[in-house]
């Protein structure tokens, strides 16, 4: 009679464990996680960027890395706002956009994020130009090259 209770144990607590795993939140992964590309910044010059992209639900950021901008000066954190534009499901755009960064060193390359922007299931993002102002100085970066390995999909 107990090896019958045990059983019975056994199923409902399988039960309960699988009844858990249905209602948690499904797991959101971005592939590929990085991806770099290169950029065009005009007089402020030009190199390659590393993008690097996370989710949680329909929420998404993306960090930025580039050699294409040197600060000029020390630039505190927090003082550099942020637009990166990315083709959406290659037809329309979208931005993700934040006034997030690390302190950077005279003549340290630009980075900046986590920029923040909205995402739905298999949205298809593709870096094309990137803006930052910095005491307010404008400076815009065009994508020069595809993103490698290739688009986000969410």
């Amino acid at each position: 009679m107990r090896h019958g209770r045990l059983g019975v144990g056994t199923a409902i607590g399988s039960a309960i464990a699988v009844g858990a795993l249905a209602l948690a939140p499904a797991a959101s992964a971005v592939e590929p996680r990085s991806a770099t590309l290169s950029f065009d910044c005009g007089s402020y010059g030009s190199g390659s960027a590393t993008l690097t992209a996370a989710q949680d639900g329909t929420s998404a950021t993306i960090e930025v890395s580039t050699s294409a901008v040197t600060a000029p000066v020390d630039i505190g954190a927090g003082a550099v706002d942020s637009t990166l534009t990315l083709t959406k499901n290659g037809s329309g755009t979208t931005e993700f956009t934040g006034g997030s960064n690390p302190a950077i060193p005279a003549g340290g390359a630009v980075s900046t994020g986590p920029l923040t922007g909205t995402v739905a299931a298999g949205d298809s993002l593709e870096g094309t130009s990137l803006t930052l102002v910095v005491f307010g100085i404008t400076v815009t970066c065009d994508a020069t090259s595809p993103q490698a390995p290739g688009p986000f999909v969410f």
